[in-house]
């Protein structure tokens, strides 16, 4: 999974590090290191499993003026998959949080994304640390495919338009500004189940850039 894969390589990284960064997890051999950015999303937080919200409740998202969003998904008349809909546009804001927020254990997405997704979000979030670089610009979602099935757990797949999207970094301020390609139409695919606060949660989540499914 990488949300934003365009905007990921806007970053300049080699294809190495790139490699290695969404195959591989952090490296613990250093005894210096924060704990929290060592201790693995998704993994058992023991006491800090309060954080997740309630059925009434839902982590704040305040995002800063320079990002913009526009969800083409209308409610669907179905009570779970709108519920489903708008969890899933909350998971979406709240991995934007994170990295303006610098933190890749920010706690608002950990409230929506658990196990495999968690993991990999983490080390997304922590690429835009390491390079001290944010995000900005107008972000449009659509053509969302919702389900849910029988044993409780449901899928969501959806487009993303990243055209007019944006690396900002935040030492200089400066917007990596990227032409508009096949690669900044995305396509995800997420696996998702309800935990026993009523929210759905991401357990699983793939990306392709390019796909001929969302291109306009």
């Amino acid at each position: 999974m990488n949300r934003r894969p365009t905007l990921l390589a806007a970053l300049a990284l080699t294809a190495a590090a790139a490699l290695t960064l969404s195959a591989c997890g952090s490296d613990d051999s250093s005894e210096g290191k924060d704990k929290d950015k060592d201790r693995i999303a998704g993994a058992d937080p023991g006491s800090e499993a309060s954080a997740s919200p309630t059925a009434a409740e839902r982590p704040k998202i305040d995002l800063p003026s320079d990002l913009s969003y526009t969800f083409d998904w209308p409610e669907t008349g179905d009570k779970e998959k709108d519920a489903i809909l708008s969890d899933g546009e909350q998971s979406i804001k709240a991995v934007d949080l994170a990295i303006v927020n610098q933190d890749a254990l920010d706690k608002p997405y950990l409230s929506y994304y658990e196990g495999e997704a968690a993991a990999t979000t983490q080390k997304f979030i922590q690429n835009y640390v390491d390079h001290e670089a944010a995000i900005t610009g107008a972000y449009r979602f659509y053509a969302p495919e919702v389900a849910v099935d029988r044993d409780g757990t449901a899928s969501l797949s959806y487009c993303e338009d990243q055209g007019k999207a944006y690396v900002k970094y935040l030492k200089t301020d400066k917007v990596e500004k990227t032409k508009v390609t096949a690669k900044s139409y995305v396509i995800y695919h997420t696996s998702l189940k309800k935990n026993g606060k009523g929210v759905w949660v991401i357990q699983k989540i793939v990306s392709q850039s390019g796909s001929p499914k969302c291109q306009p």
